[in-house]
Parts: structure tokens; sequence; C-alpha cells
């Protein structure tokens, strides 16, 4: 069963790369991921000026870590999302 992961990037300056850069690191992680096979995905990341947040599904966190070695991006942490919180949680 694939479980949702928040991995925490620090990349100093990413924040102010070049649309194209942003191309080449996601087409570098697309590689690797396609290597790694169906048991672990990218869904989305978050860029801000020293760090990204990337959301993954993957069968565990070995995989993540073992994508970060191949694809040469760092994964300072990784922590397992236990639950999602929107406002849909609030009364009416």
């Amino acid at each position: 069963m694939l479980r949702k992961y928040i991995i925490e990037r620090n990349v100093k300056g990413i924040g102010e790369h070049p649309a194209d850069a942003y191309c080449g690191i996601a087409q570098q992680s697309k590689d690797v991921l396609v290597r790694q096979g169906p048991d672990i995905q990218w869904l989305e990341s978050f860029i801000v000026q020293d760090k990204t947040y990337c959301v993954y599904l993957a069968e565990s966190e070995d995989l993540i870590r073992e994508h970060s070695r191949l694809s040469g991006f760092p994964a300072d942490r990784v922590e397992p999302v236990r639950t999602i919180l929107d406002p849909s949680f609030a009364p009416a």
C-alpha cells in the first residue's frame, strides 16, 4: 500500500531558479521514478526560498531515500502524513 509522505529538501537559492531550471529538475526526478517503478510516485512540490517541500506516495521511506540518492536531490526530512486537515472539518 502506498503511503503519503512530505519530504523537506534544503536547497540554497532554489526559489530564485529560472523556470527552465525547474523543468530540468522535474525531468531528472521523473527519470529516476521511471527506473524505480510503480511503488513510488511524485505528486507535487512547493518551492520556497531555500527549500522544497515535496509530496510523494511510496511503499516506504526507504524508496524515497533511494530516489533522493539516485536523483541527487537531498531528503533532509521525510515524514509520513498522518491525516489531512482542510476547512471541511469545521462545522458550518
